[in-house]
């Protein structure tokens, strides 16, 4: 904490607020000293949360940012990132206000920025497997199930707890992120690693314990589990597109193509004769076996092998200190 507060980096807090009124105050109140701004967005909360905080909160930090309409999370927290930069704030940390953050850990957020060693930081609740116990199990497998999904949309392949909210960005990079393109509901959290990637902005998970209450989540999953695929598809698509066809070329760019091709090859002449097989009853020759493995043997090298050098793709060098030398005056 005393390197923190010794340093000259302002630091602020955006909450979003929607049905979070009975948590709100008592994560404002936990927020240390460290912090210089604390933006809570009334996401045109029903219970009037801006309101009920401007009302019963004497922190002089707090701003309250109103929506006139619901825009969702990744709406929220855009709002706040914009009021951030345009004061002049250089780390942004997102907290919810439902309480299942603990802003005791915000240090453990921004050292890494701070120290240079990352651009953007983010909670992971599966560090300690002691303490996911007490995490619900349906919540538990669904998390596990995303992670792995997002990471291959994502290209961050060392990063776990994908929807996990606890997060801080350098101001620097935040600038880079298209704001109007990032999804503004559920998916926001996934959607966001997946326009840092390619800024080429490093990410680092840092291990947190969760928190679970009397608070109500409004995420419904079977509602939003089709449009998840599809947008996880979309983001996969677009990344591979980028990294490996638009900004550079690899042997990686070549492996992913033939692979794909031998294999829908191999697939498809094999389910072919197996089909002919079950109808007239006579089994395929060796030959015929062998000509249809082959392909979908040496597609699948190949694509272990574009996945082995995408794996080893993810960034290393964090992005807001280059930016600073880019802008330094000669």
């Amino acid at each position: 904490m005393s390197d923190i507060n010794a340093s000259t980096t302002k630091i602020s807090v955006v909450i979003p607020s929607y049905k979070v009124k009975p948590h709100i105050l008592s994560v404002i109140e936990g927020i240390g000293e460290e912090v210089e701004r604390i933006y809570v967005v009334d996401d045109c909360c029903p219970e009037r949360s801006g309101d009920y905080v401007e009302e019963h909160c004497v922190d002089s930090r707090v701003a309250v940012i109103r929506h006139a309409e619901n825009q969702g999370v990744g709406g929220a927290v855009m709002t706040g990132y914009r009021a951030a930069i345009a004061d002049g704030m250089d780390i942004i940390v997102k907290i919810d206000g439902d309480g299942q953050m603990d802003p005791s850990l915000l240090p453990r957020f921004v050292e890494p920025i701070i120290q240079g060693e990352a651009d953007y930081t983010k909670g992971n609740r599966f560090f300690d497997l002691e303490e996911i116990r007490q995490m619900p199990k349906m919540r538990l497998f669904g998390n596990a199930i995303l992670s792995f999904i997002t990471k291959l949309s994502s290209g961050y392949w060392d990063l776990f707890d994908p929807t996990n909210g606890y997060t801080a960005i350098h101001k620097d990079v935040a600038r880079l992120l298209p704001f109007h393109k990032i999804s503004r509901r559920y998916f926001f959290e996934t959607d966001i690693l997946f326009r840092l990637n390619t800024i080429r902005a490093v990410a680092v998970d840092i291990p947190m314990d969760a928190r679970y209450a009397d608070e109500v989540s409004n995420l419904k999953i079977s509602k939003i589990v089709g449009e998840f695929l599809i947008k996880h598809l979309r983001n996969l698509g677009k990344r591979i597109f980028y990294n490996y066809y638009l900004r550079d070329m690899s042997l990686a760019s070549i492996e992913l193509p033939i692979g794909t091709f031998l294999i829908t090859i191999g697939t498809i002449f094999g389910a072919s004769h197996w089909i002919d097989s079950l109808q007239t009853g006579v089994a395929s020759p060796a030959g015929t076996v062998m000509a249809s493995a082959l392909p979908v043997i040496l597609g699948t090298q190949l694509i272990l092998a574009f996945l082995g050098h995408d794996i080893q793709s993810v960034p290393k060098r964090a992005l807001h200190p280059v930016k600073r030398l880019q802008q330094r005056p000669l």
